[in-house]
């Protein structure tokens, strides 16, 4: 029961924090009823499963933010270059992340330019790339590790 009520107040200010940063100060009644409504949404479609601890998740956001940029400056690079090094394809990345963390992961890699998730499979996350040999291949399992970490959940032991 800890972790609905946990998870009932992260997401309370994580949607409150969004709805105010895009309207302001304006419509705050408006964005109280909306921001309930996508809690509670929130909670039945991705029930609270693991802890969120919210310093682990602010700790990611630097590093996401330079991937980003990173990214976009290697996409632009390779957009406006006259011989465009491209080699299109997919990865089937193998993850024992919940499902829940796995769409989070996927929708972290959407927003990264260069990648695209297009869906799971078997615990795989399919992933497709503008370059197969631009190391995707070893920064998806580490972005995974740092989803894993924020949630708090400990991988399975390989054999």
């Amino acid at each position: 029961m800890q972790i609905f009520w946990t998870a009932l107040f992260h997401r309370s200010l994580l949607l409150g924090g969004v709805w105010t940063s895009l309207t302001g100060a304006e419509a705050l009644a408006l964005g109280g009823l909306v921001t309930a409504l996508a809690v509670w949404l929130s909670l039945r479609l991705l029930p609270a499963t693991h802890p969120l601890v919210l310093w682990r998740a602010v700790r990611h956001i630097p590093r996401f933010i330079a991937g980003s940029v990173d990214g976009g400056v290697d996409v632009a690079r390779r957009a406006f270059s006259p011989n465009m090094r491209l080699r299109p394809g997919w990865l089937e990345v193998q993850t024992d992340l919940p499902d829940g963390a796995r769409v989070v992961l996927g929708g972290e890699l959407s927003l990264m330019p260069g990648t695209l998730a297009a869906g799971s499979e078997d615990g795989k996350l399919l992933v497709h790339v503008l370059d197969t040999d631009a190391g995707f291949d070893n920064a998806i399992p580490r972005e995974a590790e740092d989803i894993a970490t924020i949630i708090g959940h400990k991988p399975k032991a390989r054999p």
